[in-house]
């Protein structure tokens, strides 16, 4: 029987086995194998069994699927490959069946692909309290800095304009009426 066991440390070993049609493999508890981890979606992938094949299909996750490194909408996954699903790596192990082989013996290892997949710091670590400020972060990231607006300036002036342009007619026509009576 086949199974999904997950890599990552602090998780080592957790383990889904694929003995249905269709598995669910998401960070919400309606799933039929739930990774609690923020870089999972909430419905990430499914895992389908068709005959001996094992076929990953991603739900348009955040974080993307990946087997071996490479992207997927829809893939096959052999024993011994790695599936990612955003930072969270399961290999598929399945009783009697060998490893899918990565390379040939004379080839170079593959190098590992980089993604868009980001990770997300957490929390104050106790030498950034010890030197207190602030970590730059979302407000004081450049790009999202407030922009200067010429139209907002020119209403402005305009409006300013039209004000004294009132007030002077005001005052002229008080004028006017002050000096008839």
């Amino acid at each position: 029987m086949a199974k999904l066991v997950i890599q990552n440390q602090g998780m080592t070993g957790r383990a889904c086995e694929l003995h249905t049609d269709r598995t669910t493999i998401g960070r919400v508890e309606d799933n039929t194998f739930q990774i609690a981890d923020p870089s999972v979606s909430s419905h990430h992938c499914e895992v389908h069994l068709r005959g001996s094949d094992i076929v990953i299909r991603d739900l348009n996750s955040t974080n993307g699927s990946f087997i071996n490194g490479n992207k997927i909408e829809e893939g096959a996954l052999k024993p011994g490959q790695v599936l990612r699903l955003g930072q969270v790596e399961l290999k598929l192990e399945a009783e009697g069946a060998a490893s899918v082989s990565t390379s040939s013996p004379a080839a170079a290892p593959p190098k590992k692909q980089v993604d868009a997949t980001m990770l997300i710091p957490r929390g104050v670590s106790l030498g950034d309290l010890e030197k207190g400020g602030r970590q730059p972060g979302f407000d004081t990231n450049t790009a999202f800095s407030k922009k200067s607006n010429k139209v907002n300036k020119v209403f402005i002036i305009g409006g300013i304009v039209v004000a004294l342009i009132i007030g002077a007619l005001l005052v002229y026509a008080f004028t006017k009426a002050s000096a008839h009576n």
